[in-house]
C-alpha cells in the first residue's frame, strides 16, 4: 500500500462518557474520596448506594436528603448484588483489593482510590458548565497537574460556553421535529455545524425562545445561518446589539488603532509530506505562537506543529465564511504580538 496513517500511541485510556442513568453504583468507604465519588454518581444521575459503618457531614446531608442509600455497616460481598459499577474508597488496603478481586470475577467494573493496578477505570480531573464536561486524564501519573490543565482549559473557555449548549440542543430538538426525515439528516448536520463554527460562543449563549423560532425559519426556508439577524433584548432597551454574522475582512478593512507588532509567515504545506518541508517552513512552524490551518491540510503536516492550532472547516456554500473566519483570528493574534 502506498497510503499511509498515523500510528496510534500506546499507553492510553479511552476516553468514553458513560451514560449512568438509573444505573446502580455502590461506594464503599464514608468519607470525603467518598464523598467525591457520590457527587460525581449524582450528577450523571446514577442511583447511589453507600456501605459505610460512619459518614463524613456531606453523605450524612446527602443520605437525610435521600439523595443516596445509606448501608450502615460495613461491606459484605451480597452488597454487589446488582451492581453495575463499584468504587471503594476506604484505608483498609486489604480489604479494598478483596473487594477489587471479587468485582473482577463478576465482571463488574471496579475503581479502587489510591490502587492503580486494582483499577479498571480512572476518575479524571473535571469541568462541568451546564451540559459541557471536560475532563483531564494523565492516566494516573499526575494527577495534581491534571487538575491544573483542567483549570487552564476552563479559564480559556468562552464565557458563556455551557449556556450557548443548552441553546444550541434547543434548536437541535425543534429542527429535528420540524423536519424529522431521514434523508434530511445530513442537511440538518450541515446547517447546525455551519451556525456551530461561524458564530461567535458568546452570542450563542444569548439566544432566547424567539431567536431559536428565526433561526428554526432560516433552516425551514433553506436559509443560510449567517444570513439571519438576531434582535436581542438589549436592542429594545436601546443599547446596541451585535449583528451575529461574520464581518468580510478585506485588505481596507479599517486599522482599530491597535500597533500591529505581529508576524504573519504564509507556509505551504506542499504533497503533504512533513519531510518535503523546506527547512525555512519547519523553521516557521516550530516558532509560530499559532497555526493557521485550513480543513484540507494533512494530519502528518499539523502532527510537527507545538502550539495551537486554529482549524477553519469548509462546508457547501460556506467556504468564503470560513476564509474569512482565517482572516479573523489571524488578525486578533497580529494585534496581540503573536507570529501567525
Amino acid at each position: 500500500m502506498s497510503q499511509t496513517f498515523r500510528d496510534p500511541q500506546s499507553g492510553g485510556s479511552l476516553i468514553v462518557a458513560w451514560q449512568a442513568k438509573a444505573r446502580s453504583i455502590l461506594i464503599v468507604g464514608g468519607g470525603a474520596v467518598a464523598a467525591g465519588r457520590v457527587f460525581n454518581a449524582l450528577e450523571a444521575d446514577a442511583n447511589v448506594t453507600v456501605v459505610a459503618p460512619k459518614l463524613c457531614p456531606e453523605l450524612e446531608y446527602r443520605a437525610q436528603a435521600q439523595q443516596i442509600t445509606w448501608r450502615n455497616r460495613t461491606f459484605e460481598d451480597s452488597d454487589l448484588d446488582g451492581s453495575d459499577m463499584v468504587l471503594t474508597a476506604i484505608s483498609d488496603a486489604r480489604e479494598s483489593r478483596r473487594i477489587a478481586d471479587t468485582c473482577k470475577q463478576r465482571r463488574i467494573p471496579v475503581n479502587a482510590a489510591d490502587i492503580n493496578d486494582l483499577c479498571d477505570f480512572w476518575f479524571m480531573s473535571t469541568h462541568r458548565d451546564h451540559s459541557v464536561q471536560i475532563a483531564v486524564s494523565t492516566n494516573s501519573k499526575a494527577p495534581r497537574l491534571a487538575n491544573r490543565i483542567r483549570r487552564q482549559i476552563a479559564s480559556s473557555l468562552p464565557r458563556g460556553t455551557g449556556q450557548a449548549v443548552e441553546q444550541i440542543g434547543r434548536l437541535r430538538k425543534r429542527i429535528r421535529e420540524a423536519d424529522p426525515r431521514p434523508e434530511n439528516s445530513k442537511r440538518r448536520m450541515t446547517w447546525l455545524t455551519q451556525l456551530c463554527d461561524y458564530w461567535p460562543i458568546e452570542q450563542l449563549a444569548k439566544l432566547d425562545s424567539d431567536n431559536i423560532d428565526s433561526l428554526l425559519d432560516a433552516y425551514v426556508q433553506d436559509h443560510d445561518p449567517q444570513s439571519v439577524r438576531i434582535h436581542s433584548a438589549s436592542e429594545s432597551s436601546g443599547m446596541p446589539s451585535p449583528v451575529l454574522r461574520s464581518r468580510t475582512l478585506t485588505p481596507d478593512t479599517p486599522n482599530t488603532g491597535e500597533p500591529n507588532r505581529g508576524r504573519l509567515i504564509l507556509v505551504g504545506a506542499g504533497v503533504g509530506d512533513p519531510e518535503l518541508l523546506t527547512v525555512r517552513a519547519h523553521r516557521a512552524l516550530k516558532e509560530a505562537d499559532i497555526v493557521l490551518a485550513d480543513k484540507l491540510i494533512p494530519e502528518a503536516v499539523l502532527d510537527i506543529i507545538d502550539c495551537e492550532i486554529y482549524t477553519a472547516r469548509k462546508f457547501p456554500g460556506a467556504a468564503s465564511e470560513a476564509q474569512d473566519d482565517l482572516y479573523r483570528r489571524g488578525l486578533e493574534e497580529l494585534a496581540k504580538g503573536k507570529c501567525v
